[in-house]
């Protein structure tokens, strides 16, 4: 385009010469040298004020030359402040938002398979990036203090007393009761020799064989009967010593300090068992391998599932209104804080990356981008020049000199 701008320049200033040659004998000549003259004049305007906006026409430092390098700073900080006003302006960004449900839209997104199998393996992404950056030492010494803080150091015995008030309240020990009652009587159903050596030690040892097979058989046939009993009669007296043991030690353990001492000890001892942390620390290591097979295959049932639940997610979006009611008002609340309080470093961004550029860099990129459109403005007025100039000089020759009484 450059090249043709010129040689249109060039044209000119050949049917010029040409002209000026052959109009005094040839007056219509006269035309064609006022029409290249005109040419000539607006390509070297239109030539010096593109050229001026990048550079030093011909390199001579004329005033108001070389704008875009001069003015680089001053266009940045315009170009910042126009973004900040005109696009991250409040109503505007409040009327962009309540224009759209980006709700409804995320969860037509989501539906599709392929969408949620991508948020999957973004999750899953990031989870194992979060994994391998986390020392396993730091996890574990967190883990530790969330749990030391808010299991360990708060006081069971008050919870544990309340939890089992309710549970005695309820009649829910009852069917432990039954439970324990029916594996006890299974036991001495089907291990009446271990019933009979353990009651057999207990007798003196100077008392006949006979008397012991005797003791054993009425003992053990007793306590067959007893556990039935019990499984049976729910008003057995049994029953009723256990619900009152239970109620009593519920209560002990909200107002007895010596019991809320003792259980508080057995608490830290266990915790503070090595054993214990040994184990808490296998389980993290095992754990933490579990979910990194998981993650990294696509097929795992845990990545299977987080496909399902964004499915499913983007299917409620998409049927649930006031979900999405909800979800726009909360993400339009959040952008429009961001942009309140932001705005102006995100302006200012772009000030500050415009004066980083170098400026010859700068006034190059941009002429490269709009180059095209500008060798069009010389092209054009070189056209435009050649029409003024011959209608200036028609005008002169054909209107005003018969007027004067002008001769050519």
């Amino acid at each position: 385009m450059q090249a043709i701008a010129v040689g249109l320049l060039i044209a000119m200033a050949v049917l010029f010469v040409v002209s000026f040659i052959l109009q005094s004998r040839f007056p219509g000549w006269g035309f064609v040298r006022a029409a290249s003259e005109g040419g000539m004049v607006g390509a070297l305007a239109d030539w010096f004020a593109v050229t001026a906006l990048f550079r030093h026409p011909l390199g001579i430092k004329i005033p108001h030359t070389n704008l875009i390098s001069q003015k680089k700073d001053d266009i940045g900080e315009g170009l910042g402040s126009f973004v900040e006003e005109n696009f991250l302006a409040e109503d505007v960004v409040h009327d962009k938002l309540s224009q759209i449900s980006g709700a409804r839209r995320a969860g037509e997104w989501l539906v599709e398979r392929q969408n949620a199998e991508r948020v999957s393996a973004m999750v899953a992404t990031a989870s194992l990036g979060a994994l391998a950056v986390l020392d396993d030492d730091d996890v574990q010494e967190l883990l530790e203090v969330l749990v030391r803080r808010h299991v360990i150091d708060p006081e069971w015995s008050p919870l544990l007393g309340r939890a089992a008030e309710s549970f005695v309240a309820g009649g829910h020990h009852e069917a432990l009761l039954d439970i324990a009652a029916e594996r006890l009587e299974g036991w001495l159903v089907e291990h009446p020799d271990a019933f009979d050596r353990v009651v057999s030690s207990r007798l003196p040892s100077w008392m006949p064989g006979i008397v012991d097979r005797f003791v054993d058989h009425r003992l053990h046939t007793e306590a067959v009967r007893f556990v039935q009993s019990v499984a049976v009669e729910r008003d057995h007296p049994f029953r009723i010593a256990m619900s009152k043991f239970l109620s009593d030690l519920a209560g002990d353990l909200q107002s007895q300090e010596r019991l809320q001492g003792q259980l508080e000890a057995f608490k830290h001892g266990v915790f503070d068992s090595p054993r214990i942390r040994a184990l808490a620390q296998s389980t993290w290591q095992t754990a933490r391998a579990a979910i990194v097979e998981m993650l990294e295959d696509a097929e795992s049932d845990l990545r299977t599932r987080m496909v399902r639940a964004a499915q499913d997610f983007g299917l409620k979006l998409q049927e649930d209104a006031t979900l999405q009611y909800k979800i726009d008002v909360w993400v339009m609340e959040v952008v429009e804080r961001l942009v309140r309080t932001y705005r102006h470093d995100l302006a200012n961004v772009i000030s500050e990356t415009v004066q980083r550029w170098d400026a010859r860099e700068a006034a190059e990129k941009i002429e490269l981008q709009v180059g095209k459109d500008l060798q069009f403005i010389r092209i054009n007025g070189t056209v435009v020049g050649s029409l003024a100039g011959l209608a200036i000089y028609a005008m002169a020759t054909l209107v005003i000199a018969p007027l004067a009484g002008i001769s050519h």
